[in-house]
């Protein structure tokens, strides 16, 4: 078994990466089985559920090993009962981080056991004492023979069955045989104990020797566990004594609490025996003693007695007193967060090391302090490996002669069993020595974790954290692509010149997430000093697709030979101290013969050093196979303890997701009523209201099964599982059947929901009725403690439930549970989340386990990009954002999930914002992934459909390559120092090439991102996108613009170059300079249009005759507007200025057809039979299958149209507006089948393949993939289009207006309800400002003009104007009153004032009732509010803050601002106002008088300055929408922040509504929220714990009575930090920076 962790203080490596330091609290209860029971089970009641508890608040596992609970006595059968006990006093003191031992000591001394191997030389010196007594000698050479295996030899005690075989037979007839046997059996064992002890005392053997045969086991566990090695000052000591005069009642009375002789008489032996025990134990008693005196009742222990009761709960208190004590001293000091927490602040990079690698690291990172941890299993991997010398030396050499040059990694394989994980722990051992001391070697075994698959970006991260770790290298982000990662990661650490071996072993057992056995994620190419070998399976699917990648080195592990299985055997048998006789090894090594595999023989050695020298062949059970093997193993194991024992435990540990803790075993086991049966098959418990499994029963099965099992080391918690995946698998064949897999599933499943914890669990019992008992297992709460999450609750529960098919289970206590969702998020990420949700979909069919899941993955990159915590309020705003839209469709799950995050915001002991509606991209729709990777606009892409390949060029610079099959970013090339232009896959999808503004042209590899060649000076620097061309034919490369073409063979060397005009490379109108154009390539022919309107076509390859070629009948210069090849047809279509379209062939034919279009786009399908022609708002198609085009569909776009694609089938059309909408059409009827929402910028490209649309903007970084197959129902409604110019909201949410461009003259009025346009209102001029009075329903539109024009929203017929000014300057601003019975009207020179009045039920608007002028000579105003007492606040976008009073005349102008005044709001009730600016102030004003109150800093990373602000309904907050995406709450009487949420999208319009507010993002979407925050806000509450920023308040003194104003710093919170650090802070962005 693996060794126990480190502790605390002596913290290596080899800990960090297991997870630095236990975190488990094993006890061993030391007693006799009879005279300490009462005290055992009170314990057991009461005391150990209390410690549980206690463990559970800090992190640790409690764990209590009670051997002897349950039984009456020791199963004596095997002698081995009291080796086990001493065993686990061990395993206890290894494990165990604080108290590992605790006695309870009586007035019975114990049992003194036969020993079970008597070593050879001390059994013949002990015979030799004896000679005189010849029975006696007899009797012991027939119970005691001699071992020849063992080394050195060793006498054995024989079973009791050997010669008492009755004793064995269980069954009720057999019952008289059976007493018998067991009567004999007491005779015989006094009598040889007798003549051991009579030998010993007069014979000359040691002490040691002396105390096994003279002492009971109850003295040797004190002795080991508390008087060992100086003594555990954490172990707890119990002493029970009964007063003299009742001891002298006679000791038939007190028979279960003395020792008593066969005869029945006190043993007085036994009694000098323990008071020389109690005296040594006295003498020096442990810190933790607790000395008792009782007076038995009725011969025992009764807890109804009230004296006794006293007692009992004395020993109660004082263990969960002094375990606590022992405990808490244990965790002083310890610096780790406790296993489960979900406490503030990042992990470091070893925590996360040890996370990644739990489990999946056989001895992980070899670093510069050369550590090489102990291999996993008991004998090790590496100990025992012989016979692969000569394919070691061979990797070895591989890795040797290729250490200075790129190469490849090396292959391993191998059937299964073949030995490949010992041969590649082996080899990293042996590379440390060769790679030298400044290497380092990173081992990954990914099978390690059966039946758990690993996840191959999980894989990835551990091995660049660990390499980061042992390189000093700056650990990878939560955002990097991960394959392209690990390879910067490779290249840097072969830069700095330092070895590096990566192993990772059973590559095939990756999961099918990510298609991670196609490989894409493995490096074809290696750089010098760094070697990857890899390890599969030859039957694999990996292992075919790497044979795909035409690698060379291939080095297959092949079965061992007989000699090679022989000097395994013996080097297996000496490290073990044992040895076979030559019949013995002859026959094992026979059965290995037959198949030669490690895993066969290993088997075999596993039951061979168990075999005595007189085992017969007949009774050592070889299986000729591995299969065979283990069906012999676990025949061996039910005969001894039992099927169902076995079948139970070992079915319960193959089921398990992550292993199974020794405790959860027990208590399942417990819970397994035929387990429990058999247990309890021929005898009663001894405590029929309370049964479980006895311990001891389990730990004689762990001891024979410890060649089998392994400890998995997580976080500090050690699980037992199978050493080998086929031990797994033998184990569901024997014992799984469907019935008792399904059982055993939901027994796991129940017992992780803890349904039976303090409750009866009936049980039918042989010979008796049904049975209502307490099995005593825990608690299983969601929360051990605040913060303190149940992880393995976490990690097993979905696994259970879902196989177990406990759907109503699954979706109450995980699907629909809001705070499981955030918990398992929280503690074991998102992604884990979304794979169970993944795993449901397999098992069940549901709508909501689907929805859900989608929409995780939309949360997944924002939650992974924070840097601080995964906050529960972030989390449950984030859901309800997204769902609560479909709660009504999906009420079951969606609906309560929904209703769960409300309730927990609106109860929340801390501020909050409840979202009311979903303002942030839902799921189901067709939008399925956004993808990431670039940072600047996407300006070409290109898909693979054959090789599921999506590859994009960026304004930046960047090619990106993502894996259409799983959405991951896959390789971000890195190369071009200018935008890229264009970008194409070759036609067999290995490669790429990318043509960038640089002047660039560079082929890479998609198969492990390498630059594969550079071509400099391809095309001129800064060329435009529109004009560049990149063509590839079989042979040639082409790129040309309108004025050149060069040509290049594909290994880069130039063929052709050519330039028509250098001076004129964009314009249109080549007539200026006189130039020819390059209309484009036609295979492998260049066509040119000569300046004298000559076509030619050429041949660079080739000597072919240039064709030339000139329009009939023309005499007109051709000016070319656009042009498009046809390759398969060999013509290129050229539309020209004067309205035609011409067709000019391959072979010089020239036609000319009428073409009124003048086209922005022009492009033909794939099968060049439809020609696309993009014009303005349409996009037209036309028939081009014949000579002659030929129109037959016209399709109208809101805006103008930017790109197009037709499918393959030419049934689709998908088109790209400026509208930022994706419509999809039939290409047959054209019909508009669909419009897709969401792309938030202008399409500017789009690709359509299998239902499947890509688009891109060169206005954003992202591209989106669109399924056309989803489900219609799920379609998210349709918001007003991004980046209006001008936009006005209804407090209620129900119509937005808005003014699509600057230069546009309508406005729209948008129907939130429905998602569609409900009215356009046209107007005179160019809108400047949009305005409404919301409970007059009145909307104002200022005009460039000086117009103002009047909607009432009640009268949709009517319009009202406020005519322009005399001087006709345009509007600028238009401000309501509160009370809406003025309106404000800021032109370019003035502003006015107007009375809203109205007649007859009709509005009217009077004036202008006031005025005053604006100089020409300061800024103009950029944001004003109208007070209802006729006051107006405006700002100028300078800084400048002025109040006027219209009433007065009179002006007073206000503290300035630093930058453009953005915002200015007023409260409700007209007392106070928040002006805010485009820089990181904003200042808050009492307006009655007028007083500055607050002035509040607020600084982000990258984005500043406040959008709108909105007070609420009572004026005690003031809600502000910032540049930085972010929403943000003010208190007004303090000035304090307290709440932000991120709403990923600037906010740029806000209104008060209810007790919340409603907003418009500039996305388009509408918000709409409630806020609400308690009376007292906590100390340590800080509002900025989601994001990354800094603020500060200064506040007026209150105190001061003058009337001057001073300003004092309030410190709110922590989050109030020193804003001049902030250039400091600037140079190490935050995650959440990155996301802004």
């Amino acid at each position: 078994m693996a060794e126990r962790p480190a502790s605390a203080g002596d913290v290596g490596l080899q800990d960090v990466l297991r997870g630095r330091g236990s975190n488990m609290i094993r006890v061993f209860i030391s007693s006799t089985f009879t005279d300490m029971s009462s005290e055992r089970k009170a314990l057991l009641e009461k005391a150990y559920p209390e410690v549980l508890a206690f463990c559970r608040s800090l992190g640790l596992v409690f764990e209590v090993v009670d051997l002897r609970w349950g039984l009456r006595s020791a199963p004596s059968g095997d002698h081995e009962a009291a080796e086990i006990f001493l065993q686990e006093i061990e395993r206890c003191r290894r494990i165990s981080a604080g108290p590992a031992f605790t006695a309870l000591l009586g007035n019975r001394y114990g049992e003194r056991t036969l020993p079970r191997r008597v070593p050879e030389k001390q059994f013949e010196l002990l015979l030799s004492k004896l000679s005189k007594n010849r029975e006696g000698t007899a009797l012991l050479t027939r119970w005691f023979l001699r071992d020849d295996n063992a080394v050195p030899p060793s006498y054995v005690l024989q079973p009791i069955t050997a010669h008492f075989p009755a004793s064995a037979d269980l069954g009720p007839e057999s019952e008289p045989q059976r007493d018998a046997g067991a009567g004999g059996w007491r005779h015989t064992e006094t009598t040889l104990l007798q003549l051991l002890r009579t030998a010993a005392n007069a014979g000359e053997i040691t002490a040691e020797q002396k105390q096994e045969l003279l002492t009971s086991v109850l003295e040797r566990e004190l002795e080991r566990g508390l008087l060992a090695d100086g003594g555990d000052p954490s172990a707890l000591l119990f002493v029970r004594e009964i007063p003299r005069q009742r001891a002298r009642d006679g000791p038939k009375r007190f028979a279960r609490f003395l020792d008593l002789s066969a005869g029945g008489v006190l043993d007085a032996d036994a009694q000098r025996l323990l008071a020389a025990l109690r005296s040594r134990l006295l003498a020096a008693p442990p810190p933790s003693f607790n000395l008792h005196s009782v007076e038995l009742c009725k011969g025992g222990v009764d807890p109804k007695c009230r004296e006794h009761a006293q007692y009992l709960d004395a020993v109660c208190q004082q263990f969960v007193s002094q375990m606590k004590a022992g405990i808490a001293a244990a965790m002083n000091g310890r610096q780790e967060k406790p296993w489960g927490s979900i406490a503030d602040g990042k992990k470091e990079i070893s925590d996360s090391v040890g996370a990644e690698a739990c489990g999946e690291m056989c001895f992980g990172l070899c670093s510069k302090e050369g550590l090489l941890g102990k291999p996993c299993g008991k004998e090790g991997l590496l100990g025992n490996l012989c016979g692969r010398e000569g394919l070691l030396s061979k990797l070895c050499c591989a890795m040797w002669e290729s250490t200075n040059v790129q190469h490849g990694p090396l292959v391993v394989h191998g059937a299964a069993g073949a030995g490949k994980t010992a041969l590649l722990c082996r080899l990293a051992a042996e590379l440390r020595s060769i790679l030298g001391a400044g290497a380092t070697v990173v081992i990954r075994l990914l099978a390690a974790r059966h039946p758990h698959r690993p996840d191959v970006h999980h894989v990835l991260r551990g091995v660049c954290l660990h390499i980061c770790l042992a390189a000093g290298l700056a650990p990878p982000s939560g955002a990097v692509a991960l394959p392209g990662c690990f390879r910067d990661v490779l290249s840097e650490v072969s830069r700095r010149g330092n070895p590096l071996l990566i192993v990772l072993d059973g590559v095939d057992q990756l999961s099918d997430r990510h298609h991670a056995h196609k490989l894409r994620w493995l490096p074809a190419v290696l750089p010098p000093n760094v070697h990857l070998v890899v390890s599969m399976d030859t039957d694999s699917e990996a292992f075919a697709n790497m044979r795909l990648k035409t690698l060379e080195s291939f080095f297959e592990v092949e079965r061992l030979s007989g000699d090679e299985g022989k000097q395994i055997m013996d080097s297996y048998l000496r490290a073990s101290q044992r040895t076979l006789t030559a019949e013995q090894s002859a026959a094992a090594l026979q059965s290995f013969e037959s198949t030669g595999s490690p895993l066969h023989l290993r088997l075999i050695l596993s039951a061979a050093k168990r075999w005595a020298s007189f085992t017969p062949l007949t009774e050592t059970r070889l299986g000729a196979s591995m299969q065979e093997m283990m069906s012999q193993i676990f025949l061996t194991l039910e005969e001894k303890h039992g099927k169902e024992l076995v079948g139970g435990a070992l079915g319960y540990i193959a089921l398990a997701r992550e292993g199974l803790l020794e405790a959860e075993l027990r208590d399942v086991m417990s819970l397994d009523d035929d387990v429990i049966s058999e247990v309890y098959r021929n005898s009663l418990p001894p405590t029929p209201s309370l049964i479980r499994l006895p311990p001891l029963l389990w730990a004689r099965l762990r001891r024979d099964l410890e060649d089998l099992l392994e400890e998995r080391w997580t976080d500090g918690v050690a699980a037992i599982a199978f050493n080998n995946r086929r031990l797994a698998e033998a184990v569901s064949a024997r014992y799984l059947t469907s019935e008792r897999r399904g059982r055993s599933l939901r027994i796991l499943a129940e017992y992780f929901l803890g349904q039976w914890s303090g409750k009866l669990k009936p049980v039918a019992l042989p010979g008796l009725t049904l049975l209502l008992a307490d099995r005593k297992v825990p608690p299983q709460p969601l929360w051990f403690a605040p913060g303190l999450a149940n992880v393995r609750k976490l990690q097993e529960l979905p696994y259970h439930l879902l196989r177990a098919g406990l759907w109503d289970e699954l979706q109450q206590e995980v699907i629909g549970s809001a705070e499981w969702l955030f918990c398992k998020s929280r503690v074991c990420g998102v992604s884990s989340v979304i794979q169970d949700l993944d795993q449901c979909t397999q098992y069940m069919v549901c709508i909501e386990t689907s929805l859900l899941r989608d929409a995780l993955v939309l949360i997944e990159p924002s939650l992974d990009l924070l840097d601080t915590h995964l906050d529960m309020s972030l989390f449950y705003t984030e859901l309800l954002a997204r769902l609560c839209s479909l709660a009504t469709a999906f009420p079951s799950v969606i609906g309560r999930l929904c209703s769960h995050c409300e309730e927990w915001l609106l109860t929340c002991p801390d501020p909050s914002l409840v979202p009311k509606c979903s303002f942030l991209l839902p799921p189901g729709g067709a939008l399925q992934h956004t993808l990431s990777g670039l940072q600047g606009g996407v300006l070409c892409v290109d898909v693979s459909v054959e090789a599921e390949l999506l590859v994009a060029g960026s304004d930046d610079g960047v090619v990106a390559v993502w894996s259409l099959a799983d959405q991951q970013l896959l390789h971000s090339l890195l190369g071009h120092m200018g935008a890229v232009l264009s970008v194409k896959v070759t036609d067999n999808s290995a490669h790429c090439l990318s043509l960038a503004a640089d002047g660039s042209l560079r082929r890479w590899s998609l198969t492990d991102g390498q630059q594969l060649l550079c071509i400099q000076e391809a095309l001129p620097v800064d060329s435009a996108p529109s004009s560049v061309h990149l063509h590839l034919s079989d042979q040639l490369i082409f790129v040309y613009t309108r004025t050149q073409v060069k040509v290049w063979k594909l290994d880069g060397a130039e063929l052709f170059s050519s330039s028509c005009n250098d001076d004129d490379d964009d314009d249109d109108d080549e007539d200026k300079d006189g130039g020819s154009v390059v209309l484009g390539i036609l295979g492998e022919s260049v066509v040119t249009l000569c300046a004298s309107g000559l076509v030619r076509i050429s041949h660079p390859n080739d000597e072919a005759e240039t064709v030339e070629t000139r329009q009939e009948n023309s005499q007109r210069r051709l000016t070319v507007v656009k042009s498009v090849t046809l390759p398969r047809r060999g013509k290129v279509f050229v539309v020209s200025k004067a309205g035609f379209l011409h067709q000019i062939s391959k072979t010089g034919k020239w036609t000319a057809n009428k073409f009124p279009l003048v086209p922005s786009l022009l492009l033909v399908t794939e099968d060049e039979k439809i020609l696309l022609v993009g014009s303005d708002e349409t996009l037209s198609l036309f028939n081009i299958d014949r000579n002659s085009v030929d129109g037959f569909l016209d399709l109208q776009h809101d805006d103008s149209v930017l790109s197009a694609c037709v499918s393959s089938d030419s049934r689709l059309l998908a088109s790209g507006a400026a509208d930022q909408l994706i419509r999809i059409w039939s290409v047959t009827t054209g019909a508009l089948l669909d419009t897709l929402c969401g792309s938030d910028t202008p399409v500017t490209s789009v690709l359509l393949f299998n239902r499947f649309v890509v688009s891109a903007s060169t206005a954003a970084a992202n591209i989106h993939l669109w399924n056309l197959n989803y489900d219609t129902r799920h379609k998210p409604t349709a918001h007003v289009p991004a980046g209006c110019a001008h936009v006005a909201v209804t407090k209620d949410a129900d119509r937005v207006f808005y003014v699509r461009q600057q230069s546009q003259t309508e406005v729209i009025s948008w129907n939130n309800n429905t998602g569609s346009v409900s009215e356009h209102l046209p107007v005179s001029a160019e809108v400047c400002c949009l305005e409404l009075a919301q409970n007059k329903r009145l909307l104002f539109a200022g005009l460039a003009s000086g117009t103002v024009l009047i909607y009432p929203l009640a009268l949709p017929l009517e319009t009202l104007c406020i005519p322009p000014p005399e001087s006709l300057s345009r509007v600028l601003c238009v401000a309501v009153s509160g009370h809406e019975k003025h309106v404000a009207v800021a032109y370019e020179d003035s502003v006015c004032l107007f009375r809203i009045t109205s007649r007859d039920s009709f509005p009217t608007v009077d004036g202008p009732l006031d005025a005053f002028p604006l100089s020409l000579l300061h800024a103009p105003l950029s944001a004003m509010a109208l007070l209802s007492d006729r006051r107006l606040l405006y700002g100028t976008s300078c800084g400048e803050v002025k109040l006027h009073d219209f009433v007065s005349g009179s002006s007073e102008g206000l503290e300035p601002h630093c930058s453009r005044v953005s915002c200015v709001a007023v409260g409700n009730h007209g007392k106070h106002a928040l002006v805010g600016s485009e820089d990181a102030v904003q200042r808050l004003w009492a307006l009655n008088p007028l007083v500055l109150e607050h002035t509040m800093e607020y600084k982000g990373f990258l984005f500043e300055g406040v959008l709108c602000a909105a007070f609420s309904e009572n004026d005690q907050f003031v809600f502000t929408g910032s540049q930085d995406r972010t929403v943000k709450v003010w208190d007004v009487s303090t000035g304090n922040l307290l709440y932000v949420q991120y709403v990923y999208s600037p906010v740029v319009r806000m209104v008060t509504f209810r007790n919340g507010f409603v907003a418009l993002s500039q996305q388009g979407s509408v918000i709409r929220e409630v806020f609400r925050c308690p009376d007292h806000v906590r100390p340590d509450y800080n509002p900025l714990r989601n994001v990354r920023a800094q603020y500060r308040v200064t506040s007026r003194d209150r105190k001061n009575q003058d009337g001057q104003l001073s300003y004092d710093y309030q410190n709110f919170n922590p989050a109030q930090l020193d804003l001049d650090r902030m250039g400091a802070l600037r140079d190490k962005p935050s995650a959440t920076c990155r996301i802004l």
